[in-house]
C-alpha cells in the first residue's frame, strides 16, 4: 500500500502521476477502426498505455517513499525514479512507434523483449543499490546503467530510422501524391522522446556540480508531462485520420492469393458469387471497358479522389481494381496512373512552353509540385525543365 505525502517537494510528482494516468485512461477509451492494420495499431496503443501507467505508478511510488529512512538524498531518489520511467519508456515507446510503422512482428519482438528485460534489471539494481546506502556500489551501478541505456537508445534509434524510411517508401509506392507528411509527426515525436530521455544522462552526469538539483528535477518532470500531452494529442489525431496510411501498409502485406481470399470473404458476406477464375475474367472485362471510358474522359487527371471513389466510378471495388492491375498489367494502379500523368505532362510541356511547370503539373493531375518533379525524374530520367529545353529529345 502506497501512502501519498503531498507537500511542496512532492507536488510535481503528483501532477505528473495524475496526468499520465489520465492520458492512459483516455487512450484506453479510444475505439480503433476495423482494418488490416488495426491489430498493429492496437498493439501500439496498448504499449503507450502501459508506458503512461508505469509513469503514474512510479510517480506515486516516489511520493509514498517521501520521508522514508531509506531515502538519504531526496533529489537523487526523485531523479532515479524518473530515470527508471524513461528507461522503460525508451523500450515501450520505440516498440509502439515501430508497431505504428508496420514492421514485421518477429523483428519487433526480438528487440522489444530483451529491452524490457534490461529495463527491469536496471530498475531493480538501481533501487537496491540506492537503498543499500553504499555510495560506491550505487554510483558504480548508475554508471553501468547509464552506459546500457545509451547503447540501448542508439540501437532503438537506428532501428526506428530504418522502420520510418521503409514506411515512407511504402507510402510513395502506393500513392501518387506525397503522403509522407501523415507520418512525419511519428519521427518528430520519437526524436523529442529520445532527446527527453537522453537528458537524464546529462542530469546525472552533472549531478555533483548542479546548485539547484531539485529545481532541475522538477522542471524535467514537468517537461516530461508536457511531452506526453503533445505525443498523445498527435497520436489521437493520427487515429482519427489514419486511413490513407493504413491502406498502404495493409496492401504491402497482401500477396495475390491473400488478396483473392479477402475479396471472396467480402463477397460471401454480401451474398455475392465467389471470385472464381471465370467470374474474375468477366469482372475484368467489364473493368477494362469502364477503364477505357475513364481514360477517354481523362479522369486520371483528378487528384482529389480516394481509391474507393475511383473504384466506385469504375463500378468495382478497390481490391478487384488492385488485383486487376497486378495480374493484367504487371503494375499497380498508382504506377499506371502516374505514368499516364507524366506522359500527359511531357506533351503539355512541349505544346505550352510559356506555361509554368506548376500549372502543367496541376493540369496533369499532380497536387504537389515536389512529387511531380520527383515522379518526372524517376520515369523520364530528367527534370521537366530539361525535357522542355531539349524539345523532348532527352
Amino acid at each position: 500500500m502506497i501512502s501519498v505525502n503531498i507537500n511542496a517537494d512532492t507536488a510535481i510528482q503528483l501532477i505528473v502521476g495524475v496526468g499520465s494516468s489520465v492520458l492512459a485512461l483516455l487512450l484506453m477509451l479510444i475505439k480503433l477502426p476495423q482494418s488490416d492494420y488495426s491489430s498493429k495499431l492496437a498493439s501500439s496503443k496498448h504499449a503507450i498505455v502501459v508506458s503512461f501507467l508505469l509513469c503514474g505508478f512510479l510517480m506515486f511510488y516516489t511520493i509514498g517513499m517521501y520521508g522514508s529512512p531509506d531515502i538519504w538524498d531526496w533529489e537523487m531518489f526523485t531523479m532515479l525514479t524518473i530515470y527508471i520511467v524513461v528507461h522503460f519508456s525508451t523500450s515501450i515507446i520505440s516498440y509502439s512507434m515501430i508497431s505504428l510503422l508496420k514492421m514485421e512482428k518477429t523483428r519487433r519482438q526480438n528487440l522489444f523483449m530483451p529491452g524490457l528485460f534490461v529495463s527491469a534489471l536496471v530498475a531493480f539494481l538501481l533501487i537496491e543499490s540506492y537503498r543499500s546506502g553504499n555510495q560506491t556500489f550505487f554510483w558504480t551501478t548508475v554508471v553501468v546503467a547509464l552506459t546500457a541505456f545509451l547503447i540501448q537508445s542508439i540501437a532503438y534509434i537506428v532501428y526506428f530510422d530504418r522502420a520510418f524510411k521503409q514506411s515512407v517508401k511504402d507510402l510513395e509506392n502506393f500513392y501518387d501524391d506525397d503522403e509522407s507528411h501523415r507520418i512525419r509527426w511519428v519521427k518528430f515525436c520519437y526524436v523529442i522522446s529520445m532527446l527527453t530521455n537522453l537528458f537524464v544522462l546529462v542530469y546525472l552526469g552533472l549531478y555533483w556540480i548542479l546548485d539547484y538539483k531539485m529545481e532541475v528535477a522538477s522542471l524535467y518532470t514537468l517537461w516530461y508531462l508536457l511531452y506526453m500531452l503533445y505525443f498523445t494529442s498527435n497520436y489521437i489525431s493520427f487515429l482519427s485520420s489514419h486511413k490513407l496510411v493504413l491502406d498502404a501498409f495493409a496492401y504491402k502485406t497482401l500477396s495475390g492469393q491473400e488478396l483473392m481470399k479477402r475479396i471472396n470473404s467480402r463477397r460471401i458476406r454480401k451474398a455475392e458469387e465467389p471470385m472464381t477464375p471465370e467470374v474474375a475474367e468477366k469482372e475484368f472485362r467489364e473493368l477494362e471497358e469502364a477503364l477505357e471510358r475513364w481514360v477517354a474522359e481523362k479522369r486520371w487527371r483528378e487528384y482529389d479522389k480516394s481509391r474507393e471513389q475511383i473504384a466506385s466510378e469504375l463500378n468495382t471495388s478497390k481490391d478487384i481494381l488492385h488485383h486487376y492491375f497486378i495480374l493484367k498489367k504487371g503494375k499497380d494502379f498508382k504506377t499506371w496512373r502516374t505514368e499516364m500523368r507524366i506522359n500527359d505532362a511531357k506533351r503539355l510541356l512541349l505544346e505550352n512552353k510559356s506555361a509554368s511547370t506548376n500549372i502543367i503539373a496541376e493540369i496533369s493531375g499532380f497536387s504537389d509540385r515536389s512529387n511531380f518533379h520527383r515522379q518526372f525524374v524517376k520515369i523520364v530520367g530528367c527534370s521537366p525543365k530539361q525535357w522542355r529545353d531539349s524539345g523532348g529529345k532527352l
